[in-house]
């Protein structure tokens, strides 16, 4: 029986008489590569000269050459994983996600934290399909309908917005109005999606969320332990309940002139009770009174940071603090007053084992309020004072409760206050041992005296810049410029 022609490129069918033909050097490059070529091993057992990612070439196309071996193809992905994850630089990640179908994949896993822009890019579920191990996710941008080519950005240190040129004539005197924000309903929604498909979420920042997302967050994401919340009530707080692992918690009830929402006393409850493991707690433009900071210290036990930014507190509130026992570190940011009515003294109670206390862009006017705050706090071993209105010699003076504790003062655009007033208090602390003092310019190089002067020679640590001048006179001394007839210095 005779055999059937074999198809190999130096044979021609189309011969009549079955000669071979002498191969062209096209021909025979072709064949050489071909039999150098290393063979595959295919998932399916078989071996082949080509890999699975390329199609096989046409034979019957002298001048096709076959394409370049996949090399990484060999590899597992939890190898190739191990090999990108090396890459630190974020912008190489993107690149590497166009390579083929499969590194954008794996390039995918490697994404921990993102800040959405597009809501409908989570709504169709093709965020966490491509993100899967997500851990950090800031969903504020996507909850604001807002021009994304506008050129104008509100930005401050607790949200980001992008502004249309007609937003001031909306007459509610709020950069983000109640329209603007996507529905609670749609939110929970989205928010179910995400909490259904990253599972390993540990920090998570919301906005206009209810009850029903959070409980759904609370529930597929075991691992959470933080938590930012933007404009949402009281009775939203409830969904955090289940919320057993959440440790840091912050709460924006009103940003001023941003958006408006209340969290009262009835909010602070709920969230005492449900979050008994926080270690942080930073409270921003929230209202509320005795009662809410009490049942906070009663229950949040673990307590160890609380920062209160721009409150909204009844007066008498101060004195709850002392029910925060294990609080080490308390913070006062942009608040326009401490406490209108903190009562008398011997009611205040202290804060046993606060060790840190810090006032940021606060009003200090109010003596009252400034003295009760130092009664409560104490026992602490570091005060810090930065561009704090109000800061005079008089108010400074109740600073002399902390004699026998502190040890650290940090004093920075404190304008108001004067050497004097600086020497009378500092020279009563006896364990003082580091001193900071920047931009307070009533504080003079001329007026140290000897006693302040001693202190400067014991203390450990000591960065003296009051002011310009006194940068200059650190900056030439041993030069001999300004001394009584040597060189001088002659400003324009």
């Amino acid at each position: 029986m005779s055999s059937s022609p074999r198809k190999d490129p130096i044979f021609n069918p189309n011969s009549n008489h079955n000669k071979k033909m002498i191969p062209s050097p096209d021909d025979a490059l072709k064949h050489a590569l071909l039999k150098l070529r290393p063979r595959t091993v295919s998932q399916s057992g078989s071996t082949s000269p080509y890999s699975e990612s390329e199609p096989e070439s046409d034979s019957s196309n002298p001048n096709h050459l076959p394409a370049p071996a996949d090399c990484t193809a060999l590899l597992s992905d939890e190898l190739l994983l191990k090999v990108l994850g090396k890459i630190r630089d974020r912008k190489q990640h993107i690149a590497n996600s166009l390579v083929c179908r499969r590194w954008c994949v794996l390039c995918g896993k490697l994404v921990k934290s993102i800040k959405l822009i597009d809501w409908e890019f989570l709504e169709s579920g093709r965020m966490s399909f491509r993100f899967p191990n997500l851990e950090d996710v800031n969903l504020v941008p996507a909850c604001i309908k807002s021009a994304r080519n506008s050129g104008i950005l509100l930005s401050n240190n607790l949200i980001e917005v992008r502004l249309s040129s007609g937003i001031l004539e909306n007459g509610q005197g709020l950069f983000v109005r109640k329209g603007d924000v996507v529905e609670s309903k749609a939110i929970d929604g989205g928010v179910a999606i995400l909490a259904e498909g990253c599972k390993n979420l540990r920090r998570v920042v919301l906005m206009n969320v209810s009850e029903e997302g959070l409980n759904c967050l609370a529930k597929e994401c075991e691992l959470l332990q933080e938590m930012e919340l933007h404009n949402c009530g009281d009775f939203a707080l409830r969904g955090i309940y289940n919320c057993r692992n959440l440790q840091i918690l912050k709460l924006n009830g009103n940003i001023n002139g941003v958006y408006g929402s209340v969290v009262s006393d009835i909010g602070l409850t709920i969230l005492a009770q449900g979050c008994s493991r926080l270690v942080k707690l930073e409270l921003v433009g929230c209202e509320g009174s005795y009662d809410g900071i009490k049942a906070i210290g009663q229950c949040c036990q673990m307590l160890e940071e609380l920062t209160i930014c721009d409150h909204r507190m009844e007066g008498g509130w101060l004195s709850a603090l002392s029910y925060c026992r294990n609080l080490k570190s308390l913070s006062f940011q942009s608040c326009k007053n401490i406490d209108e009515n903190p009562g008398l003294d011997e009611h205040l109670g202290s804060c046993m084992m606060l060790e840190e206390l810090h006032l940021r862009k606060c009003q200090m006017r109010d003596k009252q309020g400034v003295k009760a705050l130092f009664v409560v706090c104490r026992r602490i071993r570091e005060l810090v004072l930065e561009d704090c209105w109000g800061l005079d010699d008089s108010i400074f003076t109740a600073a002399t409760v902390f004699s026998w504790s502190i040890r650290s003062l940090s004093l920075e655009g404190c304008s108001l206050l004067t050497t004097q007033g600086l020497e009378s208090v500092v020279l009563s602390w006896k364990e003082l041992n580091r001193l900071r003092v920047v931009s307070c310019n009533n504080i003079k190089d001329s007026e140290i005296t000897a006693e302040l002067a001693t202190l400067f020679s014991i203390l450990k640590e000591l960065k003296w810049q009051p002011d310009s001048r006194s940068i200059l006179s650190a900056s030439l001394a041993g030069t001999g410029i300004g001394q009584k007839g040597s060189r001088s210095l002659r400003w324009k």
